[in-house]
């Protein structure tokens, strides 16, 4: 009966499936490589794409903050609940301190991970010269990941990473943008580029490239027009900020 069953959902999802099976069994004839056994079957059908699908904001906001840090290279750079891609792959070449509400056991050189909250950091004033907090402050004070509702928990979030930038120091911030700022509870927050500007006063943009979210427009856009701006709905801003002396 659950043989039936697989049989039933195989041909449901992909009819060609079981001729391909059988094509294949016969090609591995006489040939002892390999188990091939009903029971292990694993049928994928969605990855006959065109193209390899991918995420264009975490893929390209990762590409472009590795690219800030392979021009700056820092001694230490510090992580604070980025995609976890990001600073495994960069503690390569940087030694990364990383750090999130909830802490990840990853275990590699060169990179150390901790817990931390973003609203109430425990690091002292102006004591990180090198730090990135990328799409992750738009999700502070929602509750998705458990933590408390606030609805200024974005706005804590900031004054905490701004409080602890060293005076000269560098802040990859990385947020969705579109033409009107919007909260969609309890997925995340949608910013207006002047309005990250405005909330890190103090601070010198350096930088600013956007991931559109119109397919014509792929990969970094740096220094966007705002006839560009105005038509982003959910698109991706890349803001590196340089903390004034």
């Amino acid at each position: 009966m659950r043989i039936r069953k697989t049989i039933r959902k195989i041909l449901a999802v992909r009819p060609g499936y079981l001729s391909e099976l059988s094509r294949f069994t016969r090609m591995g004839r006489n040939k002892e490589r390999f188990e091939l056994k009903f029971t292990d079957l694993f049928p994928i059908t969605s990855d006959r794409t065109k193209n390899t699908g991918y995420d264009k904001h975490y893929i390209y906001h990762s590409a472009w903050a590795a690219r800030v840090l392979a021009e700056t290279r820092p001694e230490v750079h510090t992580d604070i609940s980025s995609i976890l891609y990001f600073s495994t792959i960069v503690s390569s070449f940087i030694k990364i301190n990383y750090y999130d509400y909830r802490p990840a056991e990853v275990i590699l050189s060169n990179h150390t991970s901790g817990h931390a909250d973003l609203t109430k950091l425990q690091f002292p004033d102006n004591s990180i010269p090198s730090l990135s907090c990328m799409h992750t402050i738009e999700h502070i004070g929602l509750g998705r990941y458990g933590d408390a509702l606030d609805y200024d928990g974005d706005l804590k979030a900031i004054h905490e990473l701004k409080r602890v930038t060293a005076p000269g120091g560098t802040l990859l911030f990385v947020v969705p943008l579109g033409a009107t700022p919007r909260i969609e509870f309890n997925a995340h927050r949608v910013y207006s580029k002047d309005q990250v500007i405005n909330y890190f006063e103090g601070f010198t943009l350096r930088n600013f490239t956007l991931i559109s979210d119109n397919p014509k427009e792929n990969g970094l856009i740096d220094n966007p027009s705002n006839d560009v701006l105005a038509r982003q709905r959910y698109g991706c801003g890349c803001f590196w900020f340089q903390k004034n002396a």
